[in-house]
């Protein structure tokens, strides 16, 4: 048997390598006690050991410091830009950008007669109108332009940007006016309805103003000469089906081409009727409020998804749809034009089915006669003070639920209305009116 190797020290024996090493330990040990309470240099490990942490640590801490600092400034940047922004929406929203567009020179007159102070705006051509050319703009209808009243609609800053982006009505008549014949006047505001709607045709709907890229090869005709005689005269027979096709796809009045679940027959039979919208002079505007329906009828197993039109003469507009109620809330308002043959307010409401044809709910007439004669009253007169000035009485010639008072606030003529739906099993609808003279 092997005994393990020793060797001799001073004492008579020589320590093995664990003992040198244990040794060594304990003697960089002891230099640690000596050097924290003597000063004395300290051990190779600990300098070696203590360089690696310093280094270490402040590598960490100009990492961390540079990093924080970095991000510090980086948000606060962020901060105070996100707060810059904010400031400015608050001093600078949507009404008072567009004060802002209307103030620059080629907006402070009509686009498209040149009249002072317009109150309007095509926001699909990026024009600012005076009062004569809204119900004009409308009868082309919603899929070509879309008109709204610079003080009466509620803006948003998306609008707002959409008719910056447009560049206003400098840079609109460079496109829809480049090329107006010599021999052609544009109308004035005085001009009768037909002028304005045949120019309004020509220079929007045609483009016959515009450069003809991209457009219709027909040339201009004459003041006053009839589009399809001059067509027939100049254009080759391709061009002139082309016409003949645009013009009819696009003589569906101010009626909103959304499926509204009304059968294509209704659009047919109205088609003829609203070719004729355009010769519609207008005196006003009327704010309909569709406030909220009661005890509606079931459409659809258990409920129904309710939506309203309104319709006054050739124009239509609806609400919402209101998924699976049956008492729904739309406080949401729409705007019609009044025309000098003042025809009632018709209303209709239907559920909204995704595969098959909407399904009938219901419908109303509204006499606005009373309303508008109302506020023609107020507007020739000097009341200031809140008061009744008439009523649409309750009876068995109209669907009422109660008289229908038309009263005076704030400056504003309005009725609210309570109606039962005729020609459905149940249901009432309450919807507020405002009779709006068009010089607002």
């Amino acid at each position: 048997m092997e005994m393990p190797i020793s060797h001799k020290n001073s004492e008579g024996l020589v320590p093995c390598l664990h003992d040198l090493l244990h040794s060594d330990e304990q003697s960089c040990s002891s230099s640690k006690e000596e050097q924290k309470f003597s000063g004395s240099p300290p051990c190779p490990d600990d300098l070696l050991h203590s360089n690696k942490q310093s280094d270490s640590s402040g590598r960490d801490r100009h990492k961390s410091s540079g990093s924080a600092s970095w991000l510090d400034n980086l948000l606060n940047s962020d901060e105070q830009s996100c707060s810059s922004k904010k400031d400015q929406r608050k001093h600078s929203g949507p009404q008072k950008r567009l004060e802002q567009l209307l103030s620059q020179s080629g907006n402070k007159i009509c686009a498209d007669c040149g009249s002072p102070d317009p109150k309007w705006v095509s926001i699909s051509f990026g024009v600012f109108i005076c009062i004569k050319w809204p119900g004009v703009h409308r009868s082309l209808g919603v899929h070509l332009t879309k008109v709204l009243s610079i003080k009466l609609d509620e803006w948003t800053d998306e609008q707002v940007n959409t008719l910056i982006d447009l560049g206003g009505n400098t840079a609109a008549n460079k496109k829809y006016e480049a090329f107006i014949p010599d021999d052609y006047q544009k109308p004035k505001s005085d001009a009768s309805i037909e002028e304005r709607s045949d120019f309004i045709r020509r220079k929007y709907e045609q483009k016959q103003f515009s450069n003809c890229d991209g457009q219709m090869s027909c040339p201009f005709p004459g003041p006053r000469s009839a589009l399809s005689s001059s067509c027939s005269s100049h254009c080759s027979p391709q061009d002139k089906k082309q016409y003949e096709k645009q013009a009819t796809r696009h003589r569906i009045g101010n009626a909103f081409r959304n499926s509204w679940g009304r059968k294509d027959t209704e659009y047919k039979n109205n088609k003829k009727s609203n070719s004729l919208a355009a010769m519609v002079e207008f005196v006003g505007l009327i704010k309909v409020n569709v406030v909220k329906g009661t005890n509606l009828a079931v459409r659809d197993v258990l409920t129904s998804d309710p939506y309203v039109v309104l319709t006054l003469g050739q124009q239509s507009v609806r609400t919402r749809v209101i998924k699976n109620n049956l008492n729904p809330i739309w406080n949401e308002s729409l705007m019609l034009s009044i025309p000098e043959q003042i025809p009632p307010l018709k209303v209709l409401v239907y559920d909204k089915d995704k595969f098959t044809t909407d399904d009938f709910m219901g419908e109303a007439e509204i006499d606005i006669q009373p309303l508008v004669s109302a506020a023609k009253a107020y507007e020739n007169s000097t009341i200031t003070e809140s008061m009744q000035l008439g009523k649409w009485i309750a009876g068995q010639d109209n669907t009422l639920v109660k008289d229908g008072i038309i009263s005076l606030a704030d400056g504003k003529v309005k009725q609210e209305i309570s109606l039962k739906l005729k020609n459905v099993e149940r249901g009432v609808l309450e919807i507020e009116l405002e009779c709006v003279p068009l010089t607002q």
